[in-house]
Order: C-alpha cells, then structure tokens, then sequence
C-alpha cells in the first residue's frame, strides 16, 4: 500500500493506493478530504477617487443592485452605501463607522464575491 496526496482545484485529498500482482490494474480507496488550502482572493481595481482607510467589503456574493452614496457623501456607522441582490434578496451593505466615502469600486450590475472591496471610507 502506497500512501499519496492529491490536490484538486484546490483541495487536497490523502489517497491510499493498493499494488496488486502484475497483469492488473491498482484500485484506490476512497479519498478522505484534507482541509482545502487557501485560495488567495483576486485584488479588485480601484475604480473612482483615491481609496479610504476604512474598507466596506461584501459580505455575500451576489449583484450590486444599487449605489446608494456617493464619493464625498459622510456617512454614519450603520448606514447603507450599497445594496447587493444575492438569493433574490435584497441585502444593505453599512459603513462599518462613521468617515466620508473616499471611493466607490463597483457599479450597478456588477458581480462581487464575498469579501470583494466595494467601497472605502476617510
């Protein structure tokens, strides 16, 4: 018996792999999931005005559906900046503090996924 660690798209699986006689084909036993490496995140694209220190991320993949500040606009904590349209929902992403909107990174109709850099805040 062969031990012998396999990645696929990403995850890793620990397979053991039995030597039979000549003449036949091995047999592999059923792979046990190992915990799946990390898969760094694409860096978004700044998009309109120089970026804030305070970021305002997605929480859900999904849609923008709409943009409701505008750079320059102040904010408090708690307020919406932008809504996501994710499950046929309809879901405020907040100011996670009070600052001004320094930039804007999507528009209406774009996709993002969790964790995407949507907005940032002075």
């Amino acid at each position: 018996m062969k031990n012998y660690t396999i990645t696929v798209n990403g995850v890793a699986y620990s397979v053991t792999v039995e030597e039979t006689a000549a003449g036949t084909a091995p047999v592999a036993a059923a792979p046990a999931a190992a915990a799946p490496a990390p898969v760094a995140a694409p860096a978004p694209a700044a998009a309109q005005g120089s970026a804030g220190s305070i970021e305002v991320v997605a929480a859900v993949p999904g849609k923008v559906f709409k943009v409701t500040a505008n750079v320059g606009d102040a904010v408090k904590a708690g307020d919406t900046v932008i809504i996501l349209e994710s499950m046929k929902m309809e879901i405020p992403v907040v100011a996670p503090e009070d600052g001004t909107v320094a930039s804007i990174n999507v528009g209406a109709g774009d996709a993002v996924e969790s964790g995407d850099l949507l907005a940032t805040l002075n």
